[in-house]
């Protein structure tokens, strides 16, 4: 199945990223991705470290003609986001992702494909056993844990580095280069609640919403993809405001940047209003896709009868976590004042759990303004606050101070104009890069980011370019040909 794809120019990328692709790789369980790397270095007689938070960091020696060229810093993480949809059988635990191609796009059967990073992984891997690649002296700096806290690249030793220019591998559009990236920080929100006894000619009914298309929180923010959280709760309150309904249950989303696409509530309703909440249903449904026809073309919303019983929540408490919900903000909060078309600040309506009296709520709020990052994060806070939630700020990282100015810019800009006969898109991006942090470990260090064209990055429509691919490749390695000499 995977065979196909080692057949693909250029060859060494993509047995890299198959072999790399056979190793689980979920975020916070990095150990055998590491141990794969370590065992590549051992084989190819290369000096590794790994230091105390678990990133890797490979050095090869510069090639004979580059020994005099600044030493450069190869940056990709090498975790993963565990994506899939709900009909396929398949553990990310214990199985290598299963490939294919369609057309121009490699794919992943039902799950993520893991090119978000893992195509910079295999690129810096073929730039490490090449024996034909001019380059300076490399630092591969492999980091874990990107997806979920960007721990790897916030608890690096600000001595461990000693190279001038920083490559970054994690940038999805190949006719880009970006230069400057938004800040984050996670918000979880908890309470614990009462729960009552089951009304009399009551039944427990499950509403499913589906089929979203899901995506980048930070990248795809702005497109106005359907949250499946937002959806589900703004179906509940229609309910709430005609009918005796209460929560039970509600599960909806996954990873705070994931842009959900499924969620589902439990609630009790009254026998007597089944026919109606139904044919509500289904006219809230029709007038929502509408909305969400062009990019959400599977959107669907379901109502099935339980056979289980349930714990209905308190009436207040029901209510507080349906207003809250609604108040939330999600998606676009404010656009860039000084660059066209860049989303500043956003925030993804992530996770929602509520069951056996309790709820979890988890958000990911991002801005390229620290000001601005905190007035949402302050003001989504207190939305709860006031209704009596625990809130938890963490996991707050910097974003990237883009530097016009940089020696590494130029190069890369001209290598893409001879290579391609155009100009590059040098841009500030909404989703979050390692850069930030590492820049702040390492003020000195030039950097850039940069690589293959990946759409749908997040969800199980993940699907990287071939000769996207190809394109990238030639560059990179126009790039390393072209390291400005050391001063």
């Amino acid at each position: 199945m995977n065979n196909e794809i080692r057949l693909i120019e250029p060859i060494s990328v993509w047995n890299n990223f198959t072999d790399l692709n056979s190793v689980p790789r979920p975020s916070k369980e990095e150990e055998r991705v590491i141990e794969f790397l370590i065992q590549f270095a051992k084989k190819l007689n290369l000096k590794y470290f790994q230091d105390s938070v678990g990133n890797l960091i490979i050095n090869k020696p510069s090639t004979d003609n580059m020994i005099e060229h600044k030493t450069i810093v190869l940056q990709s993480h090498v975790d993963m986001v565990h994506e899939k949809n709900n009909d396929v059988d398949f553990d990310f635990k214990k199985s290598g992702i299963k490939m294919k191609i369609d057309g121009d796009w490699v794919k992943a059967r039902g799950t993520t494909l893991g090119a978000d990073n893992g195509l910079g992984v295999a690129s810096i891997m073929s730039i490490l056993e090449s024996d034909n690649i001019s380059h300076p002296e490399i630092e591969a700096l492999f980091t874990i844990d990107e997806e979920t806290g960007m721990t790897g690249a916030l608890n690096l030793d600000g001595n461990v580095l000693k190279g001038e220019i920083l490559l970054n591998l994690d940038t999805e559009e190949d006719d880009e280069i970006c230069i400057g990236c938004a800040g984050g920080i996670d918000i979880t929100i908890t309470k614990d609640f009462d729960t009552e006894n089951v009304d009399v000619d009551s039944s427990f009914v499950k509403i499913l919403v589906n089929g979203l298309t899901g995506g980048h929180s930070g990248a795809e923010i702005h497109k106005g993809l359907g949250n499946s959280n937002k959806i589900l709760n703004a179906l509940m309150k229609n309910l709430d405001a005609k009918y005796n309904i209460r929560i039970c249950e509600i599960k909806g989303g996954n990873l705070r940047n994931a842009i959900p696409r499924e969620s589902y509530s439990v609630i009790q309703i009254k026998n007597q209003d089944y026919s109606d909440i139904k044919n509500e249903i289904y006219n809230f449904f029709n007038s929502n896709k509408i909305i969400y026809n062009d990019l959400d073309p599977n959107f669907s919303i379901s109502i099935s009868n339980c056979k289980e019983e349930y714990k209905p929540l308190a009436k207040v408490d029901h209510k507080n976590i349906i207003d809250c919900l609604d108040a939330c903000p999600n998606g676009v909060f404010l656009m860039s004042k000084t660059i066209d078309n860049l989303v500043e600040t956003s925030n993804n309506l992530a996770s929602i759990l509520v069951k056996d009296g309790s709820i979890e709520i988890k958000c990911l709020t991002r801005s390229s303004v620290e000001n601005s990052k905190k007035e949402l994060s302050d003001l989504i806070s207190n939305i709860f606050k006031d209704k009596g939630f625990e809130i938890k700020l963490s996991g707050g990282y910097p974003g990237w101070e883009p530097n016009m100015n940089s020696e590494i810019l130029s190069v890369a800009v001209n290598c893409y104009e001879k290579l391609n006969s155009e100009s590059p898109k040098v841009n500030v991006i909404h989703a979050g890069l390692e850069c930030g942090i590492i820049g702040s470990h390492y003020p000195k260090m030039e950097m850039i980011s940069f690589g293959p064209t990946i759409l749908g990055a997040h969800s199980p429509d993940e699907k990287a370019s071939i000769s996207s691919t190809k394109k990238f490749w030639k560059f990179f390695i126009e790039i390393l040909k072209n390291i400005p000499k050391k001063n």
